[in-house]
């Protein structure tokens, strides 16, 4: 069965299209309207093994907000559907990724229950201006709503770093890694990995 999602979402906005296939190569073709998000997204799938593809537009000569958060929600829509029954699921990863000073560490568990913990971003990294849309503050956001939409528990903690870009990166290559192996199916895995039944 293909792990995969189509996911069309528009708001007064935003306007989002995005696909995604769980058992890909990592192809990305990433159009936020953001740049830099564009490049932390491409990263995401490209680190992950996701094959992603996004369309979006929206408000950005307002702010990037919108249109970052709502590609973020969607992911995590089509995250949770492409996981389907989650049976023979690896379920828990975790990986911890450097970029020059910046040292990321996420861990990640398909739970079935939304929770998100960020920690270690240094002070005032929150009102950076990343790339001349993405302020650091996105960073966290993101984390968040792609965890709540694709009700997955997150910790996200940032070990070392002193540029915002390296920062950013770090973080969302760290997600990526740990989504790689979270979501690979194990064979020696005899239906839902959970003692409940369910997840």
């Amino acid at each position: 069965m293909a792990r995969t999602a189509s996911i069309t979402r528009t708001t007064s906005e935003s306007s989002i299209e995005l696909s995604l296939n769980l058992d890909g190569t990592g192809k990305t073709n990433i159009d936020t309207s953001v740049p830099f998000y564009n490049h932390m997204m491409t990263a995401l799938g490209k680190h992950s093994l996701i094959d992603l593809t996004i369309k979006a537009h929206g408000d950005t000569d307002i702010d990037a907000h919108h249109t970052v958060e709502d590609v973020a929600i969607v992911f995590g829509e089509a995250l949770k559907q492409a996981l389907g029954d989650k049976k023979h699921l690896v379920r828990f990863a975790d990986a911890t990724v450097p970029l020059d000073e910046a040292l990321a560490r996420a861990v990640v568990d398909i739970s079935g229950r939304p929770y998100a913990v960020c920690t270690g971003e240094p002070e005032g990294f929150e009102y950076a201006m990343i790339g001349g849309h993405f302020t650091g503050s996105l960073v966290r956001h993101v984390m968040e709503s792609i965890a709540f939409h694709a009700d997955i528990c997150l910790h996200m903690t940032l070990l070392a770093g002193r540029d915002p870009h390296h920062i950013a990166e770090a973080e969302f290559k760290a997600l990526a890694r740990a989504l790689r192996y979270a979501v690979e199916l194990d064979p020696r895995v005899a239906g839902i990995p959970s003692t409940k039944g369910a997840l």
